[in-house]
C-alpha cells in the first residue's frame, strides 16, 4: 500500500515537470508583441519630370456687334417731304433715305444763278473796256469781285440744299425708323439706324494679367446661346489701357465668316487659350503634397526619398504646372505618399512620364 502512494506521487512530479517544460518551449519560439520586425523598401510608382507645353482654359462673356453702325440724324431742322426707308431693308452706299423741306433754298439758288449770269457779262464788258483804258482798273476789279462773291454764294447754298438730303453713308440693313412723312425733325432726333451686318465684331474683355497675350491676330473661338458650333474671330485691336475699375482689357475682334446664328446684340461664350508656355514642367496633382505653410512634392533620389517645396502655377484635372522647385529630369513619386517619410527608403515599381 505504501509503496503504490510512493508510485503516484513520483507519476504527478514527472507529468509536471513535463507540462513546464513544453509552455516555456512555446514561449521562446513566440516572438514578442510589439517588438521590431525586419521591413523591405516600400514599393511605389514615379513620375519623370519633363518639359512640356501648357496653356489655361479661359471663358469669359462677350457681345458680338455689327462691324459698323450709325444712328441717322438731320444735319438742320427741316419737315419731312420725302422718305425711303424701308424697314429691315438693305440699301446701297449714298441711297437718299429722308428729304427735308428746300423749296425756299431751291429758289435762293435760281436768284443767284439769274445775278451770276449778270455779273459775268458786266465783268466781260469791263475787260474790253480795260483795254482800251475805257475804265479804271478798280472799276474792273470790283466787276470781277462781284462774281466771285455770287459764285461763292450760289456753292453755299448748294451745300445748304446738300443738308436736307440724308443719304446711306454705307451699304448696310435699316433698322426701325422713328418718324413719318411729314414729321418736323432737328438734328437731335433719330431717324433709324444703318448697321453693316455682312461682317460682324466681337468685344469682350480679359482679365489684366492676360492682357499682354491678346495682340493684333490672336485667334479667339467662341459660341452663342443655343449655337450648334464653334465660331472664329481675329484680334483687331485692343483698349490703349486697362480699366482700373474692373482690372480687364477691352479687346475687339472680326469674326470671320457669316452664319445665321450669328446676330448682332447676342451674347457670346469665348474660349482663350491663355498663358502658353512651351517650356512649362507638368506633373501629375496627386503628386502635390499640400501643407500649413507650403506644397511639396517626394523626390526620388538613389533609393530613398526627399521632399521638396515647390511653387505651382496652371492646374487642369490631371497635371499641376511647377514654378520651382524641380528641373527637367527629377523623379517624384506618385503612390504611397501617406506612408512615405523622410529618407526613407523606396523602390520604383513603374516609371510613367507625358
Amino acid at each position: 500500500m505504501h509503496f503504490f502512494k510512493i508510485r503516484s506521487l513520483l507519476f504527478l512530479i514527472l507529468s509536471t515537470a513535463v507540462f513546464l517544460f513544453s509552455c516555456k518551449s512555446e514561449k521562446k519560439d513566440k516572438p514578442v508583441a510589439g517588438g521590431p520586425r525586419k521591413q523591405g523598401p516600400l514599393t511605389v510608382d514615379g513620375f519623370v519630370v519633363k518639359q512640356s507645353s501648357v496653356s489655361e482654359n479661359v471663358q469669359v462673356p462677350g457681345s458680338l456687334l455689327p462691324f459698323e453702325e450709325t444712328q441717322i440724324r438731320a444735319e438742320v431742322g427741316g419737315r419731312i417731304v420725302r422718305l425711303n426707308i424701308n424697314e429691315g431693308s438693305h440699301v446701297a452706299k449714298g441711297t437718299l433715305l429722308v428729304k427735308l423741306f428746300d423749296e425756299d433754298l431751291q429758289a435762293l439758288l435760281k436768284k443767284l444763278q439769274v445775278q451770276l449770269k449778270i455779273a459775268e457779262k458786266t465783268e466781260e464788258r469791263n475787260r474790253e473796256l480795260l483795254k482800251i483804258n475805257g475804265i479804271s482798273q478798280q472799276e474792273y476789279d470790283l466787276s470781277q469781285l462781284g462774281v466771285e462773291n455770287l459764285k461763292a454764294d450760289i456753292e453755299s447754298t448748294n451745300i445748304a440744299i446738300s443738308k436736307t438730303e440724308i443719304r446711306a453713308p454705307y451699304s448696310g440693313v435699316i433698322g426701325l425708323r422713328n418718324v413719318s412723312l411729314g414729321s418736323y425733325v432737328s438734328p437731335q432726333d433719330i431717324i433709324a439706324v444703318i448697321r453693316q451686318v455682312d461682317q460682324l465684331k466681337l468685344e469682350f474683355a480679359v482679365p489684366e494679367k492676360y492682357a499682354r497675350d491678346m495682340n493684333r491676330g490672336y485667334i479667339v473661338r467662341f459660341r452663342v446661346d443655343g449655337g450648334e458650333r464653334d465660331h472664329q474671330g481675329v484680334v483687331i485691336a485692343t483698349e490703349s489701357s486697362v480699366n482700373q475699375t474692373t482690372r480687364t482689357l477691352l479687346v475687339r475682334a472680326q469674326v470671320k465668316g457669316n452664319n445665321k446664328e450669328l446676330v448682332p446684340g447676342i451674347f457670346a461664350k469665348i474660349n482663350l487659350q491663355l498663358g502658353k508656355n512651351d517650356q512649362a514642367l507638368l506633373v501629375p496633382s496627386q503628386a502635390v503634397i499640400p501643407t500649413a505653410r507650403n506644397k511639396q512634392v517626394a523626390l526620388f533620389k538613389k533609393d530613398s526619398v526627399t521632399f521638396a517645396v515647390v511653387e505651382t502655377g496652371i492646374r487642369d484635372s490631371a497635371f499641376v504646372q511647377v514654378l520651382s522647385g524641380l528641373k527637367a529630369g527629377d523623379t517624384i513619386i506618385t503612390t504611397g505618399l501617406m506612408a512615405i517619410r523622410p529618407n526613407a527608403k523606396v523602390k520604383i515599381k513603374k516609371v510613367n512620364s507625358l
